[in-house]
């Protein structure tokens, strides 16, 4: 496998992880503010990504800002 090889596929599954991942959680913010259970102030996250096969495991902490103004 080339350089170029893993980079485009890695650049592939990583869009994949963001795409999928906005959607999800727009999904639910979206649901909670329906339910009216939407807390307040932002979200805290933590994100994941995973490879056993390289024990690696890589954690994101951030927050989501869902104000409503």
């Amino acid at each position: 496998m080339t350089d170029e090889t893993f980079n485009m596929s890695l650049r592939k599954f990583l869009k994949t992880v963001g795409v999928t991942s906005q959607q999800e959680i727009e999904v639910s913010v979206r649901a909670a503010r329906e339910k009216g259970s939407l807390p307040d102030g932002p979200l805290k996250a933590t994100a994941v990504i995973r490879i056993e096969a390289l024990g690696l495991e890589h954690v994101i902490e951030g927050q989501i800002n869902t104000d409503q103004d």
